[in-house]
């Protein structure tokens, strides 16, 4: 036997969980799943529980979706005894986790759309809150991970749901083990390993159950450490070195007064490790106060915002230091207000200083100078090396300081200033937990860089490159400053920004040297829009200061001021209000420079405008293509959905690795790595910089591979899926799924490597043994397969394609849609070729439709139109006009026959599409009988839902998903 088989894996987990002291329990099906709940919560809770007073409790479990269950299961439920009286159930204890009661079971059943049968579950207190996923060795990991999305699709909210209360997934082929939260909107990246505190990682099975299984801490990973995001209304469950970090701080502070700082690289999610350690500090009767410090206004309202989306109204913001001081003092009302005790405060260093050193409030923050205060300083690289700190420190007697950064200050990179040259360590003590670059990259908790240098000039008749050449006799600033070479990278950004973004799919930043160079980037981009050159949205902001410049010399980031109520710069502030007019006239807003708050405000909302493009309510006329900036935005601001920064500035050590790692936040399949285009010869400080903040070897591991590397893995690729399928016909004749699977795995690799290539700007399939088309047309046939694994609804057999991830967002480009096809018609219709001309450029046009993922089912409509409408349009102008016509028809016939054939009252079914259309919340059952002529009997109700379901959601895919704008 060359493979364990996955039932000898599943009894071997049950028998060590069994081990470890958990109660085996046989579970088949929801009626045995209830049964069990019931006894386990009378005996957890210590009482006897009538049937009247279960089904309360079951009619209270049977609300909302995963995210509101999981505050049902934080909470007490109330049940009406028949006495009259009020009794309440815990679910979960959450103080003393360990306190509960555990049971494992496997292979339960349950029905939904279609019957699962699930692995193993672990049960605290009768409840389904951790599901494992197995398969056999040797399968991808990510077969078990889409096997969880299935079983939330098709069974997990059947009967009571009570299978959305499942906090965590475990999935496991033996070898390599995952766990994440449950979150369907996750993808793979999401899924992590359990590491050692040394992040080691614990990849075997066995292993992984030891350590992350245990009782004690699994009910605290939970309770304590499962985070409940309010903002987009998911589950976040803390990464293990999230893990360590908040327990190295609360063990400091529980047993000693001591201070240290926590090294976790940029990206890595140093707000949630500092929330949860905020949150379990403050519940500590040894804590008067937990003080969270940033550096800059603009994290104070960002810093708020996450921890109130952490948990909703822990944090109110302080806009001035008067707040801050009531906050301390006890004094503090809300807005409506009610008096509140404000045990974690967010403020800005700044404030903080002014509390304790301007006399006017002196008086009041003198008697707290002796509480035990914990100190959390966020960015602690960059704000803690003057002054300010020694205050702090001289003035709270009790407290305790502990600083998070991704870049800390070493010999190597720290600045002189008036109190010396001072390290993060001589500030902080000791490290207290560390996890840089290479352990994040690693764990795929962040992407690697492509970093491409660009800009050749030519210097007495030598070609070279200027950065490289040290000669007296160049004006260098003169030179980078030059009106030709700025509308030279202009121009490359132009034609190149598509690829680098996935046709804008991404945003994108630009750092450049000073408001003077940025003012002339700007000018040199809005004169090329306005003669119809590009159409990207860009959009700019700096500080209009008199000292808002970086020092060239430097060439660390300089932070920015946020405050302009000093001495400003006329010239800049003209210039900035002018591009904040063109910003108002893009976005219908209406800021200016008039004051801080309207400049505060604009800073704000091109922070939204990039953060927020990742929220499923994005809308793309929202979007941010381009951000120009000097120093703003380069640190503590975190998107998603940036993936490039182009720059032409001067950057080193920290500056650098805070620049770049704006880009290398984990999304998606699609976004591979963090793009970086470089106007200037950073590679020496680049390498300096890693060398410092990992180790001199670790270059290779943070910094992606040469292009011609990945066009050798593209031609290795190829011709590996030629010995699969060596030509078109060859697929169509394969003889089983086994060789379906095998071509569906290859091409899917040479999917990702070309999503890779595609973001190069030297990339051309003229440099590839395969030509463009045939990729398309091997392309068409692995959608070919995906169309059939989706459309097979049979039941009858299990495909072995069912968990394959296709990944059809690799092949997915957004400019072709439906408006893009009816441009290329309209082109056809124009042109004055020949018949047989225009009849080959329909077909390329047909292939395209073909191969594009959301025109696939639309495929055979806009033929249909193609072959009997086009033929009769004479005028391309009104062709748009006629195929609206056309598709409303066809929608509305459709719409007839399936309300005729499904017996639905027409104006009830088209007000479940549009509720849904406008909401994304799928209909409930309920919605569906009630569109019906006549209700179902019991026995016919389950499948008369599952079919109008299916029916709906097919006719919405065709006739509306894609349309917007067209019809």
């Amino acid at each position: 036997m060359t493979t364990q088989p996955e039932a000898v894996l599943e009894n071997n987990l049950i028998g060590q969980l069994k081990g470890l002291g958990y109660a085996y329990v046989t579970i088949k099906d929801e009626a045995d799943l209830l049964a069990n709940l019931k006894a386990q919560l009378e005996k957890h809770n210590q009482t006897t529980l009538t049937d009247g007073e279960f089904k309360q409790v079951l009619n209270k479990l049977h609300k909302g979706n995963v995210f509101e269950r999981s505050k049902i299961l934080r909470d007490k439920i109330e049940i009406i005894q028949e006495d009259g009286t009020a009794k309440y159930i815990e679910l979960i204890k959450q103080d003393a986790w360990c306190q509960n009661q555990y049971q494992v079971t496997n292979q339960v059943t349950l029905e939904g759309s279609y019957q699962n049968r699930y692995d193993v579950t672990l049960l605290v207190n009768g409840m389904p809150l951790v599901q494992i996923e197995l398969k056999r060795r040797g399968l991808e990991l990510k077969e078990a991970f889409n096997q969880v999305n299935r079983y939330q699709k098709h069974s997990f909210w059947s009967a009571y749901g009570l299978f959305q209360y499942v906090q965590l997934f475990v999935i496991s082929n033996g070898v390599n083990t995952k766990y994440f939260a449950n979150n369907k909107d996750q993808s793979f990246k999401q899924t992590f390993f359990w590491a050692k505190q040394d992040n080691t990682i614990v990849t075997k099975l066995e292993a992984f159950a030891e350590a992350f299984l245990e009782k004690c801490h699994l009910s605290k990973m939970i309770t304590k450490y499962t985070v409940l995001n309010e903002t987009h209304k998911i589950l976040m469950v803390l990464r293990p070195y999230q893990y360590y970090a908040t327990e190295a701080i609360i063990e400091r502070v529980k047993n000693s007064s001591k201070n240290g700082y926590i090294w976790h690289t940029t990206g890595s999610g140093k707000t949630l490790t500092s929330f949860k350690t905020a949150q379990t500090l403050m519940g500590m009767p040894k804590v008067d106060k937990v003080v969270f410090v940033v550096d800059r206004n603009d994290l104070d309202y960002q810093t708020t915002k996450e921890f109130n989306s952490f948990q909703e109204g822990s944090v109110d913001s302080t806009s001035h230091t008067g707040i801050l001081v009531d906050q301390f003092t006890g004094n503090y009302k809300t807005k409506k207000g009610a008096h509140k005790d404000t045990n974690l405060i967010v403020t800005t260093i700044q404030k903080l200083n002014n509390a304790v050193t301007n006399k006017r409030y002196l008086e009041r923050m003198t008697p707290v100078q002796d509480e035990r205060i914990v100190f959390i300083f966020d960015e602690c690289h960059r704000s803690q090396f003057g002054k300010t700190h020694q205050t702090i420190k001289d003035f709270f007697t009790q407290a305790q300081l502990f600083g998070f950064t991704g870049t800390p200050i070493f010999a190597e990179n720290v600045s002189k200033n008036a109190f010396g040259k001072r390290t993060t360590k001589d500030l902080f003590d000791e490290c207290l937990h560390k996890y840089v670059i290479t352990d994040a990259i690693k764990d795929q908790n962040v992407l690697k860089f492509s970093i491409e240098y660009v800009g050749r000039y030519k210097q007495k008749d030598e070609s070279e490159n200027i950065i490289d050449i040290e000669v007296e006799d160049i004006d260098r600033k003169e030179l980078f400053e030059s009106d030709d070479r700025i509308d030279k990278i202009s121009d490359y950004i132009i034609a190149n920004h598509n690829k680098k973004t996935h046709s804008r799919e991404y945003s994108a930043m630009f750092c450049v040297s000073s408001k003077e160079v940025l003012i002339k980037y700007y000018e040199a981009f809005k004169a090329k829009k306005d003669s119809g050159l590009h159409d990207m949205r860009v959009v700019t902001i700096f500080s209009y200061g008199v000292n808002e410049d970086d020092q060239e010399a430097d060439g660390l980031i300089s932070d920015p001021d946020m405050d302009m109520e000093g001495p400003i710069s006329s010239h800049s502030r003209d210039k900035l209000d002018s591009f904040i007019a063109d910003y108002n006239a893009m976005y219908q807003t209406k800021y200016s420079t008039k004051d801080s708050k309207q400049f505060y405000g604009y800073y704000k909302d091109i922070a939204k405008r990039i953060k927020e493009r990742e929220l499923k309510s994005a809308k793309a006329s929202d979007r941010v293509d381009l951000l120009l900036v000097v120093n703003m935005f380069l640190t503590g601001f975190d998107a998603k959905m940036v993936n490039t920064m182009y720059v032409d500035k001067n950057l080193k050590y920290h500056g650098l690795i805070q620049a770049f790692s704006r880009t290398n936040r984990i999304l998606g399949d699609k976004k591979s790595q963090g793009n970086i285009v470089s106007f200037r010869n950073l590679k020496p400080a680049t390498d300096k910089a890693i060398t410092l903040f990992s180790n001199k070897d670790a270059i290779d591991e943070i910094v992606m591979q040469p292009y011609e590397n990945y066009v050798a893995w593209f031609e290795r690729v190829v011709k590996e899926l030629k010995e699969i399928a060596p030509d078109l016909d060859s697929i169509d004749e394969f003889p089983s799924e086994e060789e379906e699977l095998a071509f569906v795995k290859k091409f899917r690799e040479l999917i990702r490597v070309k999503n890779v290539l595609s973001t190069f700007a030297d990339f051309a399939f003229d440099d590839l043994s395969m030509e463009e088309q045939e990729f398309e047309d091997y392309k068409s046939k692995y959608l070919d397969i995906h169309d059939k694994v989706k459309s097979d609804t049979s039941g009858e057999k299990v495909s072995i394609l069912n968990d394959i991830d296709f990944e059809l967002e690799l092949i997915h480009k957004d400019e072709i849609n439906v408006a893009y096809i009816l441009k290329l018609l309209a082109d056809v219709q124009a042109s004055k070729q020949s018949k047989d001309q225009k009849e080959k450029q329909k077909k390329q046009i047909m292939d395209l439709v073909a191969g594009e993922v959301q025109l696939r089912s639309k495929r055979m409509l806009i033929e249909q139109f193609i072959n009997e409408n086009l033929p009769k349009i004479s005028d391309e102008d009104s062709l748009e006009n006629h195929f609206a016509d056309f598709w409303n028809e066809k929608k509305r016939k459709a719409f007839e026959v399936f309300c005729e054939d499904e017996k639905l009252k027409s104006e009830v079914i088209g007000k479940v599409i549009e509720d849904y259309l406008f909401s994304e919340r799928k209909p409930l059952d309920d919605d569906l009988i009630n569109a019906l002529n006549e209700k179902p009997s019991l026995f016919q109700r389950e499948g008369v839902i599952k079919r109008i379901r299916a029916k709906l959601f097919e006719f919405i895919e065709l006739f509306v998903e894609g349309m917007s704008g067209v019809v």
